[in-house]
């Protein structure tokens, strides 16, 4: 394992940039606001140890050579890899100072918790999925949200589109970086001022981060209560969640749903285990399965094929979708993904049994090539639990 870098110089200013990021992200409370996830320590959900030889992991890379296993974990930047099947840990490693206990900043794939969380309130009859967003939040109702549904929002087809000046200012609201002195900039003042262009809603695949953020605003006004103590008392305890986690805030206390939320790699990986078992643990539902059922079978092929990533995923697949905050490959295995920048991943293959839960402190938000290295390793992990037996 390597060596944890120093704290000394990551602050709110690069805590993002590499190398700071590497020890930011899962230092992220040192740094940011946030808010405490209540776990169930006493009742963790059981990952006994059953592991399986990758000795012949083996990547062919695209312009020669290969990669073993080792040298794909260096090559993708990896904090934490664990791999389930059938429940039981087959695979699990750490570096660059993440260890088993340590909370680490999950980015955008806060995105697929929020959407679960909608399907839990959804089946509670606490928020009507198909209601526009501004009978919870009537602040948003002189911007390019009025008219937008909550489906709408957490599959990405709003028709929001930002100009720089836009996506600066949504940046300053959501406090991950330095403004002015004397500034106080806020998620819930961004969101009621936006100045965002609007096309129809309903229309092709367009990645928004501000959406999601929203959608917490809605749920918390659905509900009457934070965030946190939502996904603590429906979803992380219900779960057997053992390890520390919290969701980052911004100045005034409003949580950034679609980026903030820090958990262990274990409990990464139940929450992919849950999916896996058709939000089940054991006898008790947690996440309903028809809103699963829907994840993996409603999504709007169309939609993504005329969306604005259609292109950077054709290498990866040519049949996907994308529905309450889960990317969804329709090939032979079907894959659920959750991804957020810098190389978070949670992969749920329910054909094969396996979970694959990946934190990672890309140098770039977005790397192509580790982008597709992880996939590609996703293929040869199965390929190697397969033919352990």
């Amino acid at each position: 394992m390597s060596t944890d870098p120093s704290p000394s110089s990551a602050d709110l200013s690069n805590w993002r940039t590499a190398p700071f990021s590497r020890w930011a992200f899962h230092n992220v409370r040192s740094i940011l606001p946030v808010a405490d996830i209540a776990s169930a320590p006493g009742s963790a959900w059981p990952l006994p140890a059953s592991p399986v030889s990758f000795d012949d992991f083996s990547l062919r890379l695209p312009k020669g050579g290969t990669l073993d296993l080792d040298g794909f974990l260096k090559a993708t930047a990896t904090d934490g890899l664990l791999i389930l099947h059938d429940g039981r840990i087959v695979f699990e490693h750490y570096d660059g100072g993440t260890d088993r206990d340590t909370p680490h900043i999950l980015m955008s794939a806060t995105k697929s918790i929020t959407g679960l969380m909608l399907g839990i309130l959804a089946d509670r009859g606490e928020i009507d999925i198909e209601a526009e967003v501004t009978r919870y939040v009537p602040e948003v109702e002189g911007t390019a949200y009025r008219g937008a549904t909550i489906r709408e929002l957490t599959d990405m087809r709003a028709g929001i589109v930002f100009d720089a000046a836009g996506l600066q200012a949504y940046a300053d609201a959501a406090g991950w970086e330095p403004v002015a002195s004397g500034t106080t900039p806020n998620l819930h003042d961004f969101l009621a001022t936006m100045r965002a262009q609007a096309k129809p809603h309903g229309g092709p695949f367009s990645y928004v981060s501000s959406n999601t953020d929203l959608l917490g605003w809605a749920i918390e006004r659905a509900t009457g209560r934070s965030f946190a103590s939502l996904v603590g008392t429906l979803l992380w305890q219900p779960m057997g969640a053992s390890g520390e986690a919290f969701i980052t805030l911004d100045r005034e206390g409003a949580p950034r749903c679609t980026g903030g939320f820090c958990a262990t790699l274990r409990d990464f990986a139940r929450l992919g285990q849950l999916v896996l078992s058709g939000g089940r643990r054991g006898s008790h539902a947690i996440i309903p399965e028809a809103w699963l059922d829907d994840i993996r079978y409603n999504g709007d092929t169309e939609a993504w094929r005329d969306g604005q990533w259609r292109d950077s995923f054709a290498a990866i697949s040519r049949n996907m979708h994308y529905r309450s905050g889960w990317y969804v490959t329709n090939d032979q295995p079907q894959l659920l993904f959750a991804m957020g920048i810098h190389g978070q991943n949670l992969f749920v293959d329910a054909a094969n049994g396996i979970v694959i839960a990946k934190l990672s402190s890309w140098p770039q938000p977005v790397e192509g090539q580790s982008i597709w290295l992880t996939h590609q390793a996703v293929t040869e992990f199965t390929r190697c639990i397969q033919a352990a037996g």
